[in-house]
This record gives structure tokens, sequence and C-alpha cells, in this order.
């Protein structure tokens, strides 16, 4: 009589978690058993340990899907540092890139250096070599072979950017000039280029809008995003590509103009002749500046989705905390004094001007304006210093220092520090999502989604790579305050299986069969130390620091594809060496065949540990 083969060992067993499959269903202690990069068995008695290697103790402990996250800015980093560990541990196993419409594509380096350097405080000349020494690819096809030859740590998704395919079609300064529309052979080129990265399984395109993402470099410098010229025919046609293929438009809208908000908001709506348009639209939800406005876009949504639209906002689920080293901030591009210093790259012009009376004036009317659309607050005296050569200072704000200084005009304490002190000077404010009541209002909105880290950018601006982490500490502080506003079983399937569904990915569920990105955390270091701030060299470009985030205790271990990248709260040996991560596409299934355990891809420069 023949025997039955005997079950294969499991190669990772988490024993006695309290598991969350990323749907939304109640969580209960149960084994999972990881086999072939795969989830093989998730029981409620104890599996078979005979043969596993890896067997985790995760009693008291979470296990939970890989978190999505939804907008990155990792499309230079990727290229030289493909571990992305600052997000891995932190328990992020899929990132999405292309954000903003910033990709890489087409654009060669000089074009995305100019691109990605200001608007994402990404250092131009790091981006200009990244692209041009990896370039290999001219499709989109070929680069996702591309990325896939790389030693990916996460699992990766994509935008197409709208201005990488306006730039390459138009070029640079051509797709930077109001006057200047594309030529019926380059809008048939775009659309063909935005069909070729839907073929190969991108989710979309991503737009802008917003007027204060500029361009670096001398050749267009301070000119807007190539995306932000393009008129109502262009777009029209770009996103009917992408309403019949059932992808998404990612878009930064224009907030100095609100009704072209609107506008986006009503072009998702299908009905009986066209589908409607998945849109995500870019938020920094709960302004300071307009404390208001978030009544509107929570209205707003709710109001397009009743009428058949499919339309979310994104939304960084902490506060919207900045970091600033003297002027060098983004959200001084949203007014004419501001920009006008930004544009001005050598250090010793910049002085000149912010010593000129007459810009001082110019900076002090900005300042004061502060009726209508806007991002910043403007308020000097809601900015604190935390570093400076004069120690005097540190700990005031900018307003402080003035009313100390014999009743100065905060704008000229503000320019009078800079130029003294240059990028020496380092401050910080808090531009949203700063009343806890309203961000758990937000949090359980169904047009909301749960993302906006802006991973890979800002440098020294800011930090959310843990922003996941930070939801669940939130619902789980409130549910023990007796204020429940979020089950942990909706915050993680907000984070995790309710993404990977809207986007169409095959990610952020821990089923038998599903691929095996899981976490494990504990929830007790839930902590404080989720909102710390610490610095860390980006070994990809060439050791310069980084704001990142270090809660190491919280993240015990991280599988992707079943592999181990962050093991006992450190990193495996895996990671920049085996390719962990895949490349999802678009409608992807949850069968398709995972790398082999043993592959290994040539080494790149990794982010610091």
């Amino acid at each position: 009589m023949p025997v039955a083969p005997a079950t294969p060992p499991f190669d990772t067993i988490l024993r006695g978690g309290l598991y969350f499959d990323g749907e939304g269903n109640r969580a209960q202690v149960r084994d999972v058993g990881i086999r072939d990069g795969r989830v093989a068995a998730v029981s409620a008695t104890p599996l078979d340990a005979t043969g596993c290697p890896d067997v985790v103790d995760a009693q008291g402990k979470w296990v939970v899907p890989g978190f999505v996250d939804i907008h990155t800015h990792y499309d230079i980093e990727v290229l030289e540092g493909p571990a992305l560990l600052e997000s891995l541990r932190h328990g992020v196993t899929t990132v999405l890139l292309g954000s903003c419409s910033l990709s890489t594509i087409h654009v060669g380096g000089v074009d995305a250096g100019d691109l990605f350097g200001r608007v994402e405080a990404i250092p131009r000349m790091h981006a200009i070599r990244a692209v041009d020494e990896a370039r290999d690819w001219s499709t989109a096809q070929e680069y996702v072979a591309a990325l896939e030859r790389r030693a990916l740590g996460p699992n990766l998704a994509a935008f197409i950017g709208h201005s990488d395919m306006r730039t390459a079609t138009m070029g640079l300064d051509r797709a930077t000039r109001p006057e200047v529309r594309p030529t019926a052979a380059e809008q048939r080129r775009m659309e063909q280029m935005l069909t070729e990265a839907l073929d190969a399984g991108f989710v979309g395109m991503s737009a802008q809008q917003l007027l204060f993402d500029k361009l670096d470099g001398d050749r267009c410098r301070s000119r807007t995003l190539p995306s932000t010229y393009a008129k109502g025919r262009e777009m029209r046609r770009l996103r009917r590509v992408l309403r019949e293929r059932d992808r998404i438009v990612q878009a930064g809208p224009d907030a100095s103009h609100p009704h072209t908000i609107l506008l986006q908001a009503l072009a998702s709506i299908g009905g009986w002749f066209r589908k409607p348009l998945k849109t995500s639209l870019l938020s920094a939800a709960d302004i300071k500046a307009i404390p208001f406005v978030i009544h509107l876009m929570r209205l707003l949504a709710g109001v397009v989705n009743r009428l058949g639209a499919d339309f979310r906002w994104q939304h960084l689920p902490v506060p919207f905390e900045v970091y600033a080293d003297g002027i060098d901030l983004v959200i001084f591009e949203e007014f004419g004094s501001g920009a006008q210093a930004l544009h001005l790259q050598e250090k010793v012009a910049r002085d000149e001007l912010m010593r000129d009376p007459a810009y001082r004036t110019a900076f002090r009317k900005d300042y004061e304006s502060k009726y209508g659309p806007r991002v910043w607050h403007r308020d000097f005296f809601d900015a604190e210093i935390v570093a400076c050569p004069d120690p005097s200072v540190i700990g005031k704000s900018f307003g402080q220092v003035g009313v100390e200084r014999g009743g100065q005009h905060p704008v000229d304490a503000f320019l009078d520090l800079v130029v003294e002190h240059g990028t020496a000077i380092r401050w910080r404010t808090t531009i949203s999502g700063h009343r806890p009541d309203v961000l758990r209002k937000i949090a359980q909105e169904k047009g909301v989604q749960m993302g906006f880290s802006d991973a890979g950018a800002h440098l020294r601006n800011m930090a959310f790579y843990n922003f996941g982490l930070r939801l669940l500490k939130h619902a789980r502080d409130a549910e023990r305050a007796g204020r429940p506003f979020l089950s942990a079983e909706r915050a993680v399937h907000r984070l995790t299986g309710e993404l990977a569904e809207w986007y169409g990915i095959d990610a952020g569920r821990i089923r038998e069969g599903d691929r095996a990105d899981v976490v494990v955390l504990d929830p007790e270091r839930l902590d404080e130390t989720l909102e710390d701030y610490h610095e860390a060299p980006v070994a990809a470009y060439d050791g310069i620091p980084r704001m990142v985030n270090r809660n190491d205790a919280t993240v015990t271990h991280v599988y992707v594809g079943g592999r181990a990248v962050w093991h006992g709260s450190a990193v495996t040996p895996a990671v920049g060496v085996d390719r962990t991560g895949r490349f999802l596409t678009s409608g992807g299934t949850h069968r398709e065949p995972l790398p082999a355990t043993s592959e290994r891809v040539a080494p790149a420069n990794q982010t610091g540990v």
C-alpha cells in the first residue's frame, strides 16, 4: 500500500500570537506557519515544529500583515539602496513609487535631478548620478525588470509620473512653458507611455497641480513641475486611458485654487456611459492654517462617492511636524518672498537679499496675509528653535526672540537669525494634524486613506516611516482610555488589506495561501518612543544624514515573501543581498510565483542601520 508523502516542515512558525488577517475580522490567538514564501497554515492548535528552523514565540505579540505605504519618493534611493530598510524596520512591506507626478521611467539623470531635487529635497547630484549610472531601461516593462534585478527589501508597486512623461516627450523647457501645448504626436506619445506602464502592471498615473513644487537646477529653475502646466484636454485624454483600464489617478491638488479640487472630485464620478475614475488626492487634512477646511474635505468625499465616484483623500494619521534648517523648507515656496529666497542657490546672494529692507517689507506682507488658501499657518510664535550656535535662543520661538530683542517683528527676528547662522539654526513646527479629536474622526472616514508618508524624501525635514505604528498606538490608547474610535482590527485593516484592495495589488493580508508578508509587533511597546526622531546616514547618498524613526523594540520580526528581513529587532543578513521583495502588478493574483529563497542579486549600497 503506497505511503502518503510526509508534509514538508514549515520554514517559520509564529507561535501563539494574536493574529490579524488584514480584512478586519476579529483577532484571535493562532499559530501561523510559513512555507515556500506563503502562509501555509493558520491554526488554533499548535503547529508541528519538527524540522522548522525558525520558531518565534509570539505570545503577547500581534501578528499582522505588512503595512502598505501608498505615498513614497523612493524612486531615486531604490536604484542604489534597494533594501529601503527605514521602512522595513517599521513593518512596511509594500511601498508605492512614482508619487506627485515624479518617476524615473523615461527621464534621464539631469532631468530627474531637476524634477526631484528641490521639490522632494533629495540631493540633486545624487539623483543625477543614480539615474545615469543605473539606467538600462527605456520602457516601463524594462524598468520593472531593472528593479527586480536589485536586492529589493520590500515589495514595490508604482505610478508613472505625468511630469516624467511630459518632460521626456516635450523636453523640460517646453513642458514648463504656460503657452506651450503638446502637439498631437506628443499627446499620443504620452498616452502610449501611460498604456505601456499599465500593461506593465503600474497602478496608475500620478499628476500634480500644486504650485509651490518648484524645479531645481539652472535651466528651468523655480518653474513649477511640468504636470502643473497641463490643460484640460491633455488631462481628460490621459484620464480616459486610466478610466478604461480601471486604474488610478493620484494628484496633488492646487490649494490656491480650491475649485480645481472640486473638479477633480467630480471627474471621479461614473455614470451610465462611463466608469468611475479611481482618484486619490493628497491632503494635509486638518490644516492648522485653515481649521474648518477639514469638514469641507470630508463632506466633498462623502457627496461625490454617493454620486458614483471612487474618490479618496490621502491622509497622514499623525501630527504633521516638520523641521527646517534656516529657510530651507518647502512651505516657503507657497508665497512670493519665500520662493524668491529659495530661488537663490548661493548663501551670499540669499543673505544679501534677506538683509534688503524692501525684501523684508515684502516678506512681512506675505507673512501677515493669513487669509485665503495656504498650507503654512505663518506664525513664527509657533516655530520652536531646536538647535543654534547661539544657545540663548534654543527652546524659544522666533516670535519670542523678537519680543526679547525689543519688540522686533517675528519676520525680522527669523531673517536676522538665518542671515547670522544659515542652516545651522534648526527649528520645527506642526503644519496639520494637531488636534487629536479631529485625527480620530478622520481615521474613521471611508473617503480617507492612511498614507502620505513621503518616505525617501525631505531627508532633513520630517520622518513618518512609522506612521502605521503610530496609528495603532492612537487607537489602542483611546480604547484603554475608554474612548475607542477604531478597533485594533479595523486600524490594521486600514493600513493593510483595505489599501491593497483599492490599489489592486497582492498585499495586505495573511490568510492561508497569501504571500507571507508578515509583521510581529509588541503592543506594549506602542509607546512614546514612536514620536522620537533620530538621524542616520544614507549610504546611497554618500552618508549624508536624514531624519528617521527608531523604535526597534516595537517591531520584533518582519518577513517579506516568507524571508526574514528583521528578526529579534535587528536586520538580517538577507537585507541588501537577497531579493526578498518583488514588483507587484496591479490586478496580480495571490498565486504569482515567488522568487526562490536562495535568489541573490548584485549587492548595492544600503541605508545605514
